[in-house]
């Protein structure tokens, strides 16, 4: 049979979750010939002073956040000679982290190699997310990191050697707020672009960086998600949009695997139990401007409840909705939730008359 199952779908406009998580761990791949293995970090302090100067600068740019660092930098190094990345993706599938990156020297192999496992990983309930050099993945899960030419006047960045910096930024970034135009104050410059090449840009799924004459920064916090359905409506190609849709599944998650799952009987009332703390959630998500006020619910779904008492051969014709939904269904908790995500204000259109 298995292990017991939560099976929670995610729509654009039905999410569930329980119990406020802080996001802001960033994954980090090495290589190299020195300090080998799993670093777990707080803050530049413990940076291995083995490792090479580019080593300690690509993990130094990952904790500089945006508008607070990120809570925890996890890296893991592998040999200098190392053929590809199995080792440091086996360590990573037992961690918990938000964005993944490679080495400063990530290639298109070893950016394709993190992008198949964060599908598989995700495919298997697992919530993680990868910043990547060039990598137009289709996916609300990879970042596709695309700007060029970056400095700080002294230093020159390639794409893959930035990773951990806009990893690091996007962890930084509160809920409640997008990373569209946070500014990356240690440079100096970029490969510049027109405004037609960064709406192109942009539209194709690309993170990029723009110079607004003062100052560099982020162009729009938008993934490399370009194919939607109408269970991921265009909402999913904003970075804000699936951090919050990955924050609540998690917390919903763990919170009925630890609270939940095999520690209450299979009753109405204890299903009730679980949407009030569902409920509550949504409460705390909405008073801290992630969820639009008064715009979540969540219930017993009933028509999913009707088909299953249907599956298992129980004629549902004469029963009220309320007999539906008090009708025991064996080991199976079958919920109907509906919220709004609140988006960040990105676009203002301004009529003046004079």
């Amino acid at each position: 049979m298995g292990l017991p199952n939560i099976n929670i779908t995610f729509s654009t406009a039905a999410r569930n979750s329980i119990a406020r998580s802080q996001k802001g761990v960033v994954a980090v791949i090495l290589k190299d010939s020195a300090a080998t293995g799993a670093h777990i970090l707080t803050n530049v302090s413990q940076i291995p002073t083995a490792l090479s100067a580019a080593n300690k600068t690509y993990l130094r740019q990952a904790f500089l956040g945006y508008v607070t660092p990120p809570r925890k930098v996890i890296a893991y190094v592998l040999e200098a000679d190392a053929e590809d990345y199995s080792e440091a993706l086996d360590y990573f599938a037992t961690q918990q982290f938000d964005y993944l990156v490679g080495a400063p020297d990530c290639d298109a192999t070893q950016a394709a190699e993190i992008a198949t496992w964060i599908t598989a990983q995700r495919a298997a309930g697992a919530i993680y997310k990868a910043v990547l050099p060039d990598k137009a993945a289709d996916s609300e899960a990879i970042i596709n990191f695309a700007a060029e030419g970056m400095t700080d006047g002294t230093n020159t960045y390639t794409t893959a050697a930035y990773c951990a910096r806009i990893a690091g930024l996007i962890a930084g970034t509160p809920m409640n707020i997008s990373c569209t135009y946070a500014p990356l104050p240690e440079l100096t410059d970029i490969k510049r672009l027109t405004k037609d090449e960064m709406d192109e840009a942009i539209d194709a799924g690309k993170l990029i960086l723009m110079h607004d004459g003062q100052k560099v920064k982020v162009a729009r916090g938008v993934n490399s998600l370009q194919t939607t359905s109408d269970s991921k409506g265009p909402s999913f190609k904003k970075i804000k949009i699936v951090e919050a849709v990955d924050m609540i599944r998690r917390d919903i998650t763990r919170t009925a695997q630890d609270t939940y799952i095999g520690k209450y009987a299979n009753t109405y009332d204890n299903k009730m139990v679980l949407c009030t703390a569902i409920s509550d959630y949504f409460k705390t998500l909405e008073q801290a401007g992630i969820l639009r006020s008064g715009g979540s619910s969540v219930g017993i779904d009933v028509e999913a409840q009707e088909a299953y008492l249907q599956s298992k051969g129980i004629d549902t014709s004469d029963m009220s909705e309320q007999e539906i939904k008090e009708y025991n269904t064996d080991d199976q908790v079958l919920l109907k939730a509906t919220i709004s995500i609140l988006d960040a204000i990105e676009d203002i259109a301004l009529a003046i008359t004079i």
